[in-house]
């Protein structure tokens, strides 16, 4: 006997950034009601009649239909999707999910738009088979996430196994975050996990803004739960996102273009206008580009790229195929983009297109959703080209690398977006010696080194800001977990200057949330810190932290101390 019929339907949760306040994908949720006829009934009848897989994969397949169908009244349709599947279903091969790949097709969407979440029960499974289909389901375009850490029998074995891009921290941990030690302690542990895999780290079950607080203190980037949706615990939600709650956090570099300043007003006509319709408004105005396919809440459903489209039209045939047909027959999926988002995060969207299409103009949507205007792709390119070439201009001559208005601008960004974070400031112990002894040859040699040592440490990380201040001084911005690894980096290295022994000196401050106001105050903070770390004889690093007299020596002759900075 198959499993029960139960009537599926899903709701949408958005996966929210806390550092641009912007939904960043979303994920299905699965209702059909309680007890008898709840998902979690159909999927147990499912497994114990051999359907399990084929329950599950039918469930994602519908879930996709439901979001392609309804995603325009949202705003949210071009998102990333994530799709809930089982250990067990995935574990019975990349053969099973045919059908889903069947169904992207037809909405129009590709796997790698997609995340699938992989979730417990993970012991009834052998890890040998989940991770060949983990690697065949990547094969095919689809991105991995895992769910459920921290309550899940997942095996750490399988964690730095699997290849997954994601991995979601159950709402348990997230709710006991918050004056617990030990939680904040696995989720300090993950996130330091994933930034040497480069996966997303997310925190689910945010139901407060005591959650949320908590979840930006210790550095997470990506959250969801009740808060954002305004759902309470455990109640239905409407599919219906709302702004995260950190909108005016939202802080871009000032050298740094972004998208509204590229903004051009859009060729707009209602969603439901004839190919003829278009046709006469590309006439009409010969700057027009594009025209851009708009609903009754001016949220964007099509664009037209005039040269494609005029192509099609004038062809043999062409007026008589299409002249009053809808002309979303002749019409493409928009580009889209925030406002708010960077010229760079711009240029992703149009590199992640077809190649036919990185031309075309890119939609400008608010919050909203609703169309803004357009951008067009080579007024981006030249902006970007032109604060490349300003910022090339202040670059050190010697390292390469850009001054010190680099980083404090960083540590200012994260002081606004009340980020945790840790500044550092590295330099050569007696350098003017070393310039006396070895020769001025042998010390810009050394800068050089000590300058391609902290790139390449900060290639293999995320959230590293480099800066050269000038002679022999490195300032350093990062996030909390990443200052370790810059530290071996400089630390267990043997330097010298045309033979001659150096030793340097790291100087580190861990701010947490609005423990300091400016950059200003992070220099004041860094200078006796400085100071201190010359003290220790031999490569040194200590560390401090703001409204605290008291520093760690971490590393140095004479072992780990904690001393006042004026000692």
């Amino acid at each position: 006997m198959g499993p029960t019929q139960i009537a599926v339907s899903f709701a949408f949760q958005p996966l929210y950034s806390l550092h641009t306040g912007g939904a960043v994908a979303l994920e299905a949720l699965a209702r059909a009601g309680t007890g008898e006829h709840s998902v979690a009934r159909l999927l147990d009848e499912a497994a114990r009649a051999g359907r399990l897989a084929e329950t599950d994969v039918a469930l994602a397949a519908h879930a996709v239909r439901q979001e392609a169908e309804g995603g325009a009244e949202t705003g949210e349709a071009l998102l990333p999707l994530h799709l809930n599947l089982t250990a067990a279903s995935v574990a019975e091969g990349a053969a099973r999910f045919t059908p889903l790949l069947d169904v992207l097709d037809e909405v129009g969407r590709r796997p790698r738009e997609v995340v699938l979440e992989i979730g417990p029960p993970f012991s009834r499974v052998r890890p040998a088979d989940l991770l060949d289909s983990m690697a065949a389901l990547t094969d095919l375009g689809f991105r991995l996430a895992l769910d459920g850490l921290g309550r899940s029998d997942l095996p750490l074995a399988l964690l730095a196994a699997a290849p997954v891009s994601t991995l979601k921290v159950d709402g348990t941990l997230t709710a006991h975050a918050a004056g617990n030690t030990a939680s904040a302690a696995v989720f300090e542990s993950l996130l330091h996990f994933a930034s040497r895999t480069g996966a997303r780290l997310v925190a689910t079950g945010v139901e407060n803004t005591a959650h949320f607080e908590v979840v930006r203190g210790l550095g997470i980037r990506v959250a969801q739960g009740p808060l954002f949706t305004g759902t309470e615990p455990g109640g239905r939600l409407d599919g219906v996102t709302t702004p995260l709650p950190v909108t005016g956090d939202r802080v871009a570099s000032p050298a740094a273009p972004r998208v509204k300043d590229f903004l051009k007003p859009a060729t707009t006509l209602p969603a439901s206008a004839t190919c003829e319709d278009v046709r006469e408004a590309l006439a009409a105005s010969e700057r027009a580009t594009g025209i851009v396919g708009v609903d009754q809440h001016d949220r964007p459903l099509w664009s037209v790229d005039r040269a494609r489209f005029l192509l099609a039209f004038t062809g043999p045939y062409g007026h008589a195929l299409h002249a009053k047909r809808s002309a979303d027959r002749l019409a493409d999926t928009p580009h889209t983009i925030d406002a708010e988002a960077s010229a760079l995060e711009l240029l992703d969207v149009v590199a992640d297109a077809d190649w036919d299409r990185t031309g075309d103009d890119v939609v400008v949507v608010d919050r909203r959703g609703r169309c803004l205007g357009v951008v067009l792709v080579t007024e981006v390119v030249r902006g970007v080209a032109e604060a490349k070439v300003e910022e090339a201009t202040a670059l050190s001559p010697l390292t390469r690398l850009p001054g010190t208005d680099t980083v404090a601008r960083d540590i200012d960004r994260r002081i606004a977006a009340r980020e945790p974070f840790v500044t550092a400031w590295l330099d050569v112990d007696a350098f003017k010696s070393v310039n006396d002894k070895a020769g001025f040859a042998a010390g810009d040699d050394l800068i050089r080194e000590l300058g391609r040592t902290l790139s390449e440490a900060a290639a293999r990380l995320h959230r590293v800001t480099i800066s050269h201040v000038g002679g022999d001084d490195f300032l350093v911005a990062c996030d909390v977990d990443e200052i370790a690894t810059l530290a071996a980096a400089v630390l267990d290295t043997s330097w010298s200057a045309d033979g001659l022994p150096v030793s340097v000196s790291l100087a580190t401050l861990v701010c947490m949330t609005a423990s300091v106001g400016s950059y200003r105050d992070v220099s004041k903070l860094l200078a006796p810190l400085k100071k201190r770390a010359k003290q220790v004889p031999g490569s040194s690093w200590v560390l401090g932290r703001p409204g605290s007299d008291r520093v760690e020596v971490l590393r140095g002759k004479g072992g780990r101390d904690v001393r006042s900075v004026g000692a």
